[in-house]
């Protein structure tokens, strides 16, 4: 058995070091950024943004190179697991301390979604093992992560311009505490080490969704087409900024918890409908009142974003249709 265990931990070791070293180009990208942009003026008192911003980003980041297995290696019991989930909070502090912009209401909640969520899960498993799929502990995870973020109750808590979704981050490192390491969830398929069968499965449903939305698009006047040719550097940074910090975190709770927790119960077919109507109805209120046409354009894409998913349970695939699907909408439909 440690035969066996060693090349599977030496492994996990060297995704780390990769997951490590791309971690600080990616601060470092950011800091360029923000002194070529001139934009720390801006952003406000930038220590305590860069080193927000870093907290943040490192769950989201590492969790992509298999940072849960380590986890659970070192925390193996279920008090310090629960604990440790509080130090989710400390970004917030960090960040709203200097400022004088510190408001009890976001530390209760930043402190209370992951606190809770973990301790439903350890209180769940312990007459038995939670069950694979749909159970009321999940129910009430999904329910705390995706409410603020999607009636906007926590953007408040980083409000300045080009920050208000590093309140979405934070939740998102919490779903993952939470699912990936106190849940145990299997085949969530957050992975950021890339594929190429992740691009071909993205691209494949892409092209196959492209004809029935913009055709139905057009037919309800939802999009009209205008032309232009963006720069390829403004192209590139639009699929990388919509990729990490749009596509993903959907990706992740709308198929790798969401559908992946219906399977089980109601199918393939049925996780994959549902699922792709629940993230139609998320898109209601933009605009309100009730936008019936972006539900209904949003629920057809969300089955070829579930299609993707499901194929190799890879949320790089699904997450390469819905960042193209967006820039392309956002350069010449929107």
């Amino acid at each position: 058995m440690e035969i066996t265990a060693a090349p599977h931990a030496h492994s996990n070791k060297t995704s780390l070091v990769v997951g490590g070293v791309s971690y600080l180009l990616l601060l470092v990208a950011f800091w360029v950024l923000v002194r070529h942009f001139a934009l720390s003026q801006r952003l406000g008192h930038m220590p305590s943004t860069f080193t927000a911003f870093s907290l943040i980003l490192a769950p989201y980041w590492f969790f992509g190179f298999g940072l849960a297995e380590t986890i659970r290696r070192i925390l193996p019991t279920r008090l310090p697991r629960v604990f440790a989930s509080s130090l989710l909070a400390l970004p917030y502090l960090i960040y709203a301390l200097p400022r004088g912009e510190f408001r009890w209401v976001f530390l209760f909640v930043f402190l209370f979604v992951p606190a809770a969520s973990n301790a439903s899960f350890e209180y769940g498993s312990l007459r038995r093992p939670l069950p694979a799929g749909l159970c009321w502990q999940d129910v009430l995870v999904l329910a705390a992560v995706g409410v603020p973020v999607e009636f906007h109750l926590v953007e408040a808590a980083f409000p300045h311009p080009g920050l208000t979704s590093l309140s979405k981050l934070l939740l998102v490192d919490s779903a993952l505490y939470s699912f990936l390491v106190v849940r145990l969830l299997e085949g969530v398929g957050y992975d950021f080490r890339p594929k190429l069968g992740d691009f071909v499965i993205g691209v494949r449903e892409l092209l196959s969704f492209a004809p029935i939305v913009i055709g139905l698009g057009l037919a309800l006047h939802f999009i009209t087409p205008h032309g232009g040719l963006p720069s390829p550097a403004s192209a590139f940074s639009a699929v990388v900024i919509t990729l990490f910090f749009v596509a993903i975190p959907e990706e992740l709770f709308f198929r790798g918890l969401l559908q992946n927790l219906l399977e089980p119960r109601i199918g393939r077919s049925g996780g994959l409908w549902v699922s792709a109507v629940i993230f139609g109805l998320s898109h209601f209120n933009k605009p309100l009142p009730f936008n019936w046409r972006y539900v209904l354009l949003a629920t057809i894409a969300g089955v070829f974003y579930g299609r993707a998913w499901r194929s190799r349970r890879r949320l790089l695939a699904s997450a390469t249709t819905h960042a193209c699907v967006d820039v392309l909408w956002s350069l010449w439909f929107r």
